[in-house]
């Protein structure tokens, strides 16, 4: 078996991977370590949390030890590219940790926080600058930074780059660096767009492609939860109360959806930061430092804000909202399941969500809904005659409930925000496989199902005992709340809590990112 002693690593950076607690290398840093060494342009292709940030740090530390020299003020001699705050961040935090014994001059030049010290930092010149695309440009078109010598680039997760509309200023700043530099892309996915990024600015490149023995995917437990959309917010509460839940990611498609969001769980005695692109550098920081020592069990972010975030124990991901691309749903639930462990993915979905489930089924190449989906956080039980549900044909076998005048009728809510969906004055929320609400006379108010003396219709009376044949079914009814605990105690492996709102759950122990 391959160790980092093989790979031709300095001493000096091989004593920081022993004291790190690593000695063997995961296949993209065994393929990519010995290539960078050797001064190759190279393109790898991996998932998230397969080690690709040292396969290019501990390399280029290497290199760096073996040259030693200094940078010229202003420059860099080695750029790295990071879509997001947090993965700049992650990859700076690498370099410090793996480089302490080569100590290399190094900075973070990212957006949300002050130019100033920034500015500063590449005065003197440096051996790393990570950097966004966007502020980096800023600070090149100051004079604060120059990259006419520097030596090698690095993209990192260049399909997310591409995806953030950052492809323009990437080339910009490629075409700012010598020709002869050497550069390094790392990708999980390989769209055209990527492809001809590396066929214009890579020189003769070894491309490697590494799919662990068991990719994470396969030992994550995905499953769907049809649900109507002012529905969810409870839905998503009972799920993170269970036992089972250590530490979850919730993601929303929307930053004021993802502060919506945990202001909810807070409200429902569950600890939880929400972290997205209006917060500060600092706050986003705090809510990271925050989730990886256990102070808080639940993160709640959108797509772009959780790129970076590396956090091993992440026992489950709930999709609160689908992604609009199919891929970044792989992306989500790949936060889970880390160094071999297994996971559980919950994916909320409303009527309006399908045809992206449909586009997220076809990637993956399995379907996510199954004849035990749960139709919604339906409130208890009420009396006999408050309404009954009835199978559906529809996809999923989630069941579509009529209420009476009796039942909840409340008009459905648009995307968490509380305020009801109106048509011509008239409010008819849509929901999948959940209850239907009666009509609204447009201010609100329900128009009673049964006759014009409003009393609510009352259920025939049967003396025939629930696990007799009725009507063809020899089950008995269970009302949606019901259905919901019994379904959470499925998906989450644990055990529904009687009913009652679990303030919190057992924190774990805190882990290293």
């Amino acid at each position: 078996m391959t160790d980092f002693k093989t790979l031709g690593l300095a001493e000096t950076v091989l004593r920081a991977v022993t004291s790190e607690g690593y000695d063997t290398p995961t296949p993209i840093q065994a393929k990519a370590i010995p290539l960078v060494l050797e001064g190759r342009d190279v393109v790898g292709i991996a998932q998230t949390g397969t080690g690709k940030t040292a396969a290019f740090v501990l390399p280029l530390l290497s290199r760096l030890a073996e040259l030693g020299g200094t940078a010229k003020p202003k420059g860099t001699r080695v750029l790295v590219l990071s879509p997001t705050r947090e993965l700049a961040a992650q990859i700076h935090d690498a370099v410090r940790a793996y480089g302490k014994n080569v100590r290399p001059r190094s900075t973070v030049v990212v957006g949300g926080a002050k130019p100033g010290p920034q500015i500063r930092a590449c005065a003197q010149g440096l051996d790393f600058l990570v950097a966004t695309p966007g502020r980096l440009l800023d600070h090149i078109g100051t004079g604060a930074i120059k990259l006419t010598d520097t030596a090698v680039v690095v993209l990192d997760e260049a399909d997310q780059m591409l995806d953030l509309g950052f492809m323009p200023a990437v080339r910009r700043i490629l075409a700012m660096t010598p020709k002869t530099r050497q550069t390094v892309l790392f990708s999980a996915t390989m769209p055209n767009q990527i492809r001809a990024l590396a066929d214009d600015f890579l020189t003769d490149p070894v491309e490697i492609a590494v799919t662990p023995a068991s990719t994470p995917i396969e030992r994550i437990q995905q499953s769907v939860v049809q649900v109507a959309r002012a529905e969810k917010r409870n839905a998503l509460a009972r799920i993170l109360a269970d036992e089972a839940v250590r530490r979850a990611i919730v993601f929303t498609r929307t930053k004021r959806g993802a502060d919506r969001v945990a202001r909810h769980l807070a409200s429902a005695g569950l600890a939880s930061e929400a972290i997205h692109g209006d917060k500060s550098q600092g706050q986003r920081e705090r809510a990271l430092d925050a989730f990886k020592t256990g102070k808080s069990n639940i993160l709640v972010a959108t797509d772009i804000a959780a790129r970076g975030i590396d956090v091993d124990g992440v026992t489950h991901v709930v999709n609160y909202e689908l992604p609009n691309v199919p891929e970044s749903y792989v992306h989500r639930i790949g936060r889970t399941a880390r160094a071999g462990a297994e996971g559980v993915a919950v994916s909320l979905v409303d009527e309006e969500e399908m045809e992206l489930l449909g586009d997220i089924e076809r990637l993956i190449g399995r379907s996510l809904i199954t004849g035990e989906a749960i139709d919604r956080d339906a409130p208890k039980p009420r009396a006999a005659g408050s309404g009954k549900a009835k199978r559906s044909r529809r996809r999923g076998g989630g069941s579509r409930t009529q209420q009476t005048a009796g039942g909840e009728g409340r008009p459905q809510q648009s995307r968490g925000e509380g305020r009801p969906q109106q048509s011509h004055g008239e409010s008819r929320p849509k929901q999948v496989g959940g209850a239907r609400a009666q009509q609204s006379n447009g201010d609100g108010r329900q128009k009673p199902a049964a006759k014009s003396d409003g009393r609510p219709k009352q259920a025939p009376k049967s003396n025939t005992r629930p696990n007799q044949p009725n009507g063809g079914d020899a089950r008995p009814k269970r009302s949606g709340g019901e259905a919901l605990d019994a379904g959470v105690a499925r998906i989450a492996g644990g055990t529904p809590r009687g009913g009652k709102q679990q303030k919190g759950f057992r924190s774990p122990a805190p882990v290293r990112a």
